[in-house]
């Protein structure tokens, strides 16, 4: 049995796709890579069909990490995951639109897993191409989910 974890951001090509990549980094260097799954998605589909921003890209291969072969998708109506992980309060919000559903009911924001900056949110580089920075928050983050949900799934 797999659980899923789902990263959502507004166009999937920044946040989602390097949260996605940095989790996977995260559960093979764990060798949980077979019991729990990720995907990224975005709400809007201005960029579907697109390869994750050469930023995210760079940033990625900057640390030795593959931005893997994904491209950028719209959330589906209905998506269920055993957790949801959105990077900022507006995809919250927006996520209620799109009747999501996870295990427990809660959607969470990617920054609730970082030891120092919990409830924030992750600034999108796609505006001011800080993307080492949103590296950094991401890659602590999502290091940190790992080690909450494998408490969590006995995993």
């Amino acid at each position: 049995m797999s659980v899923k974890v789902l990263f959502i951001c507004l166009g999937n090509i920044c946040r989602s796709p390097m949260a996605e990549a940095l989790f996977q980094k995260h559960l093979q260097e764990a060798g949980v890579e077979n019991k729990i799954s990720v995907d990224s998605a975005g709400l809007g589909d201005w960029h579907a069909g697109s390869s994750p921003h050469e930023g995210t890209i760079g940033v990625l291969e900057q640390h030795g990490v593959s931005a893997g072969p994904g491209t950028a998708r719209v959330v589906d109506a209905g998506e269920e995951a055993d957790y949801i992980v959105a990077m900022d309060e507006q995809n919250l919000e927006m996520l209620q639109d799109f009747h999501v559903s996870t295990k427990d009911g809660r959607v969470w924001k990617l920054l609730d897993f970082h030891p120092e900056r919990r409830s924030e949110d992750v600034p999108d580089p796609y505006f001011d191409n800080n993307f080492g920075h949103v590296f950094e928050l991401v890659n602590t983050s999502t290091f940190h989910l790992l080690q909450w949900i494998r408490e969590q799934e006995n995993v």
